[in-house]
């Protein structure tokens, strides 16, 4: 039987703001940021992972961009060519309050849940922080909706590349959007993840 969703995660960015650190492989709440992601996703048929092959992951799938550290859209390319399920969650690797609720209530904002999709319709659902901005690496898409667009796009901006395919937005509870950038961000969210686990 066919998934009815996959996952692609990217990994592989060159984390300037860290100061070229391994960003995926640091750890909050006691393990490594991208494991985190990739069980926040555990319905998924494929878990799809843009960067360099690291342990603590059996049975996803590892692919680099062209070329390696070239962005998000050049990952995203990379990543999108091993999907094979209808939607494809598409998330970033150092989102450490993402859970799997999370992405449930995207898939459903999306539409994931239907029978066929309807060409017309949304393409896909992007949680927006407290902001109200989108987060483009925390989103659910249709798939086949995303590889046209992803075709005929030349540009380098995944807001560019996204935007257009007009999503539903979605503000949840517990920052699942919050990423971390920077080594303030990280602190920040050690910091949270410590205060979440003695209140338990």
């Amino acid at each position: 039987m066919t998934a009815r969703h996959d996952a692609c995660v990217l990994a592989g960015g060159l984390a300037r703001r860290l100061g070229g650190r391994d960003k995926p492989a640091l750890h909050v709440s006691g393990r490594p940021l991208v494991e985190s992601v990739a069980a926040a996703v555990p319905g998924a048929g494929r878990l799809v992972i843009v960067g360099p092959p690291r342990p603590g992951l059996p049975g996803a799938i590892f692919r680099r961009e062209d070329p390696p550290g070239g962005g998000p859209v050049p990952a995203l390319r990379a990543g999108l060519a091993e999907v094979t399920a209808p939607w494809v969650v598409l998330l970033a690797a150092d989102l450490p309050f993402l859970t799997a609720e999370h992405v449930s209530a995207l898939l459903d904002a999306a539409g994931a849940g239907t029978v066929a999709y309807a060409e017309g319709a949304r393409a896909g659902a992007v949680l927006v922080d407290d902001g109200g901005r989108e987060q483009w690496l925390a989103g659910v898409w249709h798939t086949t909706s995303l590889t046209r667009a992803l075709a005929r796009y030349e540009g380098r901006s995944l807001h560019g590349l996204l935007a257009p395919l007009d999503p539903v937005t979605l503000h949840l509870a517990g920052r699942p959007w919050f990423d971390c950038d920077t080594m303030d961000d990280l602190q920040r969210a050690r910091a949270q993840a410590g205060a979440t686990a003695e209140k338990e």
